[in-house]
């Protein structure tokens, strides 16, 4: 095992920094053998079979093209849970469920609630809610089928019901429904940021869950505050995540909609991140 570990920092030395390769070769032996850290630790004078090495060098291969992890593996973690991801779908990431904490904490005392996700990819958000609010009724959007499929088997994966439904935020409404929380984390990085997107995030995640235009960054909160505005329930909650750099003007937007109790919090990293607002 030894030899391998030593194989993974050569391959990788130079593509990525030294913090994720060693993540990088704890998940790959994890991966291989089953082993948690401390057991690799102890065994690491245990050799690997033809058949790891081969598959580890596949791994690795994949690596070398910046192919996320995430993907590679087929799945990742997210709150405690398992979810199946792939390339129809952003990899969950951990301000996104400082997200989902956050909304858990402002509705836990509301009893059953109604929760509407508006662009849901793999689920998390949706899935992870319903994991902390039992007795919410939670509902999931998302333009893309593909999406919706990777979705649906991450709440059975996880014994969940989520109700799912393909919907274009940007399209006309015709929704007669009502909600007591809605949240979105929607595309908001501008089409003019590309060139700073690391290539394991550009070559492969879904660009239509990533950009938008660069002269309309605020498009989808635009559209999805007009919808909460109709199909909140009264005092209900309208939940962003949002780009770090955008944080006053989707404040802005709130306010000019009417919206009350307005805040802006800050992810762990020191970013402004998400945002909450009530409906009066």
């Amino acid at each position: 095992m030894q030899k391998a570990i030593e194989h993974i920092k050569n391959e990788l030395t130079g593509l990525y920094p030294d913090t994720e390769i060693r993540s990088f070769t704890y998940m790959l032996i994890s991966r291989l053998t089953g082993f948690s850290r401390v057991e690799i630790i102890v065994n690491k004078n245990t050799n690997f079979s033809d058949e790891q090495l081969t598959l580890l060098n596949r791994f690795l291969e994949k690596l070398k093209k910046y192919t996320p992890i995430q993907y590679i593996f087929g799945e990742c973690d997210f709150m405690g849970m398992k979810f199946m991801v792939n390339d129809a779908v952003l990899i969950p990431r951990p301000e996104t469920e400082e997200l989902v904490e956050w909304i858990t904490e402002s509705g836990k005392n509301d009893g059953s609630v109604a929760v509407l996700d508006i662009g849901t990819g793999s689920g998390c958000i949706a899935i992870g809610l319903k994991s902390r609010l039992a007795d919410a009724e939670v509902t999931a959007y998302d333009i893309s089928a593909a999406a919706l499929d990777v979705a649906r088997k991450n709440a059975e994966l996880n014994g969940l019901s989520v109700h799912f439904e393909q919907f274009d935020i940007l399209e006309l409404d015709k929704n007669t429904s009502r909600w007591n929380i809605i949240v979105s984390n929607p595309p908001y990085i501008p089409e003019n940021e590309k060139s700073e997107i690391l290539p394991n995030v550009l070559n492969f995640e879904p660009h239509v869950a990533l950009f938008v235009p660069e002269n309309d960054p605020l498009l989808f909160y635009r559209h999805i505050i007009k919808f909460a505005q109709d199909h909140l329930k009264p005092q209900g909650q309208l939940f962003f995540e949002i780009h770090r750099d955008r944080g006053q003007q989707v404040v802005s937007l709130l306010t000019a909609a009417g919206f009350v109790s307005i805040e802006l919090r800050k992810d762990l990293s020191g970013n402004d991140r998400m945002t909450k607002a009530r409906k009066p």
